[in-house]
C-alpha cells in the first residue's frame, strides 16, 4: 500500500456529525486539509480511546484549517447509538463516516482482508485531495493525537514553505532544514 502523493478516489456516504445525519463525498474534502482516521468498529475498546482523543484536540485541529474524518465499516446508524450510549465517543463533534458498503475503505486501501473491517489507519490529505501522510498500526496499539497534530502541522509548514523540510521530533517554532549540497554528511 503505497499511496502517498496520489489523490483520494471518489465516493458518497452518509456521516453522523453534530446530531444530525449529512451526506458527505470526496468533494466536501477539497479546498482545506482533512484527516481521515480509520478504526475497525464501533462499541470497541482500543477505538473510543482513539477517537475520544482526537475530539479532545479537534478544535486546534479546526484553528489549522483541519477537518477530521472518522470511518469504519459501520453506519451512520451505529455511530449515533455509539455516539449516544458512550461518555467518550458523545464527546466528538468531528464527521463519523458510515462506510458499511466498504468504498472508502477499499479507496484507501485499508480493508482488513476477509474480514470487513477497516485497519487502523490515518491519512493526512491537503486542500488538493493529495495524500500527504499515511500510518497504519497494528489492531491493538492506540494512536496519538498530539503527534497527529504535529504531524499535521509540518505537513502545512512544508506545503508553505517549498524547499524547506521538519526534521525528526520537530516542533512548531523550531528549526527547520533547507536540503542542498552544504548539509550533505553534516547531520
Amino acid at each position: 500500500m503505497n499511496l502517498m502523493n496520489t489523490k483520494i478516489l471518489p465516493f458518497s456516504t452518509t456521516a453522523f456529525k453534530s446530531g444530525e445525519f449529512v451526506e458527505v463525498s470526496e468533494k466536501d474534502v477539497l479546498g482545506k486539509w482533512a484527516i481521515f482516521f480509520f478504526y475497525p468498529a464501533d462499541f470497541t475498546f482500543v477505538c473510543p480511546t482513539e477517537l475520544g482523543d482526537v475530539a479532545d484536540h479537534y478544535e486546534e485541529l479546526q484553528k489549522l484549517g483541519v477537518e477530521v474524518f472518522s470511518v469504519s465499516t459501520d453506519t451512520h446508524f451505529v455511530h449515533k447509538a455509539w455516539h449516544d450510549t458512550s461518555e467518550t465517543i458523545g464527546k466528538i463533534d468531528y464527521y463519523m463516516l458510515g462506510d458499511a458498503s466498504g468504498v472508502i475503505t477499499n479507496n484507501f486501501q485499508n480493508m482488513r482482508e476477509g474480514a470487513g473491517l477497516a485497519d487502523r489507519a490515518t491519512f493526512l490529505v491537503d486542500p488538493e485531495g493529495t495524500i500527504q501522510f499515511m500510518e497504519v498500526t497494528a489492531e491493538g496499539i492506540g494512536r496519538n493525537a498530539a503527534e497527529l497534530l504535529r504531524k499535521v502541522k509540518a505537513a502545512q509548514y512544508v506545503a508553505a514553505h517549498p524547499g524547506e523540510v521538519c526534521p525528526a521530533k520537530w516542533e512548531e517554532g523550531e528549526a527547520i532544514l533547507a536540503p542542498g549540497l552544504d548539509l550533505v554528511g553534516k547531520i
